[in-house]
């Protein structure tokens, strides 16, 4: 039955191996039950509520992936889109949270649209092939940085921006402990390295009072009600220009997330095709645009395609199954959510930095002699860890290419589209930054 739905031989994969990468990746990226109540409880969202939706979200959202896409790929409510929501939108401009819940739902309608006409898809298509390497080597260095923030191991510093943390503290020794015995593993070659050195991790870090044990611990727990948030849309101001910026912003960070995320991680595992571009790409597209809409519904941020995705293609996923495997640990989680809290960040964060290593091999394939390729293709790589952003990575990528082939008489090498989406992103910081 697998075999049928998942096309498993084809794709040179087993179910085994699916699963295990599926499970990875859901514990690299996990924290967002966690982390996502805590966020949008500051705009006066009910934190229990949210943790429902969070987590139903997903399960949408990666279950469309699994069965429509057939692409191992996960998602959840995307991080930086929940900060906008509660601390732009909701604190600094005043707008309530029903508000902003009505904008993502906007956005979700406008995404399903868009993956409809296949417009998503065409932009995808538009990004040069030496800028989708670029995105694969610049995604490796931001999960990477924010593995080495995760276990302590970077730390913010007023002066430098950002230092070296304490590496005697609990949680970077940790971190450090589980780089060596994961990176062990992978020498080995053993299979399931990344979700071993996750448990392994957690398991050492209860000596070390990283992993944290509470009091009366129960492993199984009734999930929170979704009522405080459910369909609690505001649409008094949709035709507002604060709305229409709020919108835009959503849309803007979701589609270039989105699209990086999908671009790197299926360039890493090789799964583009001979000129560069992702197959059916419109269909993972869709998976992302209905999250968001039924995140809405049910209460929750903008949904997107999660970078930690990538952990789990490097242990090998390479289809739906692992996105499937993926969705039903979530859904365990409204049962299972206090087993799930005591796996610790400095237990997953060698995993992101292990993970930042299997990116960068696209590099290799990159055109450096002409630079015309080469300074584009840098400036994405850089700009996404210095930016913290995927989408302004791409950003800086597409703008400067398209300058530079055009004052090196070389326009033809930019597709209309290409020049379409450049001029979008300068009109963007012109207007709105």
């Amino acid at each position: 039955m697998l075999e049928k739905l998942f096309k498993l031989k084809e794709h040179g994969t087993t179910a085994k191996i699916e699963i295990i990468a599926g499970i990875t990746t859901f514990m690299t990226m996990g924290y967002i039950l966690i982390v996502n109540p805590s966020i949008l409880s500051n705009a006066g969202m009910d934190s229990g509520a949210v943790f429902t939706a969070t987590a139903l979200s997903a399960v949408i959202a990666t279950l469309v992936m699994a069965f429509y896409a057939n692409m191992p790929f996960a998602l959840a409510s995307g991080m930086g889109l929940n900060a906008f929501f509660a601390y732009t939108v909701v604190l600094q401009m005043g707008y309530s949270w029903q508000f902003a819940l009505t904008a993502v739902f906007l956005e979700g309608i406008i995404f399903i649209l868009m993956t409809f006409f296949k417009l998503r898809a065409a932009i995808v298509n538009s990004i040069p092939h030496n800028l989708k390497r670029a995105v694969s080597v610049g995604i490796g260095l931001f999960i990477a940085f924010i593995g080495l923030q995760n276990g302590g191991v970077i730390v913010d510093n007023p002066a430098t921006l950002v230092s070296i943390g304490h590496l005697t503290s609990s949680a970077a020794l940790l971190t450090i402990i589980g780089i060596i015995f994961t990176g062990f593993l992978l020498a080995r070659n053993v299979k399931g390295a990344l979700l071993y050195g996750i448990l392994f991790s957690t398991v050492v870090g209860i000596p070390m009072g990283v992993t944290q044990i509470p009091e009366n611990f129960s492993i199984f727990s009734l999930p929170p009600s979704l009522s405080p948030v459910f369909f609690k849309f505001d649409f008094s101001n949709i035709f507002s220009f604060d709305m229409l910026i709020v919108l835009f912003t959503f849309l803007f960070v979701d589609l270039f997330d989105t699209v990086g995320t999908l671009i790197g991680v299926s360039t890493k595992a090789g799964m583009v095709d001979k000129d560069g571009n992702l197959p059916n790409v419109h269909k993972a597209l869709l998976a992302d645009a209905v999250g968001t809409t039924a995140g809405a519904v049910l209460g929750t941020s903008t949904v997107t395609t999660y970078v930690e995705s990538a952990a789990g293609v490097a242990e090998g996923g390479r289809t739906g199954l692992t996105a499937l495997s993926t969705a039903t640990l979530f859904a365990l989680s409204l049962f299972i959510a206090p087993l799930l809290l005591m796996v610790p960040s400095a237990a997953t964060a060698p995993v992101l930095i292990i993970v930042g290593l299997f990116m960068m091999s696209p590099i290799k394939e990159i055109d450096l002699d002409d630079y015309t390729e080469a300074i584009p293709a840098f400036l994405a790589i850089i700009m996404m860890p210095l930016a913290y952003s995927i989408a302004e990575g791409i950003v800086f990528g597409m703008v400067s290419y398209a300058i530079l082939k055009v004052i090196t008489g070389r326009y033809k090498d930019v597709t209309i589209l290409g020049y379409i989406v450049a001029a979008l992103f300068i009109l963007k910081y012109i207007f709105l930054v």
